[in-house]
């Protein structure tokens, strides 16, 4: 998921954009097959990658912790602070857009469309509390009390996220720099055991995973402070991206134990993260990937509507053509991911830009600004 939310740094780090479009595609497919059993529509989902998308969001999430904290650190380093509400504006201006956009469609979609076709949808809470829940960033607790459908169910992710940066933002302001990477290695072990326990079972039942997103955030600060924690062997980096490519495509390291699942995640997907970011030997060089992986928020957020809209219009028709079921499975899979990515794209040329923009200036404008307190300051103690 924010990851696919640092697709528009100044900076990029090769290689992660890939990973991002490769992630963004996993989660579409894992949900086609859902919705169209759902509604009672032909599926396929006998493949070991279509089953992906919860970890797919999960490498999300350590990519997140990666950069994020890592932005964070660097910025602590350099001017011995942390502007918080900096921070918080420059996130506003990329998620908040259309995180809302989704939010309005979902309520729209489920409280008013529905009932005008005349399809029956059983609404278990109310518009003031679910709007309430997810205005504060709690789509996680919505889904868990509610599961009011899968175009707002989607949020969840981005409620998670926002939940963690909220308290860990005000914490790296405040903890002395020497003390990071202690404060977050606790952090990720204590919260991970707990996360584990029955008596922590809500921590499960809210879908609250920040351990992926510290240690994420961990391995970006050893790998900052010169703890060489990428393999120099090409060999060793090529077994890495090996397994992660298994993982994906295969159930081999598929367990039923949710604790020994995790350990293996946060090692997996930390480790393809670093290598990938470190990797001197080539660099990713697909087109399409790369794209995919720049407008990767958007097909995130859209591939929701983007599936509700060709199952509606599949299960109108249905009735009136006769069509084999597996090339109905493959039309449902095409148009589907074809409309989410021309949503993706038009969002992020025409709508999504205009607040990078903005997001990009402000930037600009706080790092000038910064430059000139920093040359004000060497000029006072150059006259002492």
């Amino acid at each position: 998921m924010q990851c696919f939310l640092l697709s528009h740094m100044k900076e990029r780090i090769k290689n992660l954009d890939p990973l991002r479009g490769f992630l963004a595609l996993c989660v579409v497919i894992y949900h086609i097959p859902q919705l169209s059993k759902s509604v009672s529509l032909p599926y396929f989902d006998g493949a070991a990658f279509l089953h992906k998308g919860p970890q797919a969001v999960s490498v999300f999430f350590c990519l997140s912790g990666f950069l994020i904290i890592g932005l964070l650190y660097d910025e602590k380093k350099k001017f011995g602070k942390i502007n918080i509400r900096n921070f918080y504006i420059r996130r506003i201006l990329r998620l908040y857009p259309v995180y809302y956009l989704v939010l309005g469609i979902g309520f729209f979609y489920y409280h008013v469309v529905l009932s005008l076709f005349g399809v029956e949808y059983e609404l278990n809470y109310s518009l003031i509390q679910g709007l309430a829940l997810n205005i504060l960033f709690l789509p996680n607790v919505f889904i868990a009390l509610h599961e009011p459908g899968a175009i707002l169910q989607i949020l969840w992710s981005i409620g998670i996220e926002e939940q963690f940066y909220l308290f860990i933002a005000p914490l790296a302001s405040l903890v002395p720099l020497k003390k990071y990477q202690k404060y977050l290695l606790v952090f990720t072990l204590v919260y991970f055991v707990l996360f584990h326990l029955q008596s922590f079972s809500f921590l499960k039942e809210y879908y609250l995973l920040y351990f992926f997103m510290s240690s994420g955030g961990l391995l970006a600060i050893l790998s900052k402070e010169g703890n060489c924690l990428h393999f120099k062997s090409f060999f060793l980096r090529l077994l890495v991206y090996s397994l992660f490519v298994l993982y994906f495509i295969t159930d081999l390291f598929v367990f039923e134990n949710d604790f020994i699942q995790h350990v293996v995640d946060v090692i997996l997907f930390n480790m393809l993260i670093l290598n990938l970011a470190n990797e001197d030997k080539f660099q990713i060089g697909n087109a399409t990937l790369t794209y995919l992986g720049k407008i990767s928020y958007g097909i995130y957020m859209y591939h929701m509507i983007a599936a509700n809209f060709i199952l509606f219009i599949f299960l109108e028709i249905q009735g009136h053509l006769e069509m084999n079921n597996n090339l109905l499975i493959v039309l449902i899979n095409v148009l589907t991911i074809t409309i989410t990515i021309l949503m993706a794209h038009v969002s992020y040329k025409h709508y999504e830009s205009y607040f990078l923009g903005l997001k990009f200036n402000f930037r600009e404008l706080i790092t000038e600004r910064r430059q000139k307190l920093d040359l004000k300051g060497g000029e006072a103690q150059t006259r002492m």
